[in-house]
């Protein structure tokens, strides 16, 4: 298992109920696609953040990366939804 700091920012933040947490991933969760689809397991208040996934943006050690991307390594990893200009 790898440890990994997960940070939420917005609405995720907000429906998940805490701004943080390290959490144990299994083995198995190699991807930010991954990684999703677990935190979704982990109960309502993640699967109603995470319901639409696809919307998500994340960034591992605060850069921006796509779903597929690997997190083997991650210190941090921050999901937020998709940011509006303004």
């Amino acid at each position: 298992m790898n440890t990994v700091n997960l940070v939420y920012f917005s609405w995720v933040r907000e429906r998940i109920g805490k701004g943080e947490e390290t959490l144990e991933v299994p083995a198995g969760v190699v991807t930010i696609a991954d990684l999703l689809a677990h935190l979704k397991t982990l109960g309502e208040e993640y699967e109603s953040a995470l319901e639409h996934q696809n919307v998500i943006r994340a960034a591992i050690n605060q850069e921006h990366v796509e779903h597929g991307e690997p997190i083997a390594g991650a210190r941090e990893i921050a999901l937020f939804p998709p940011m509006t200009g303004g």
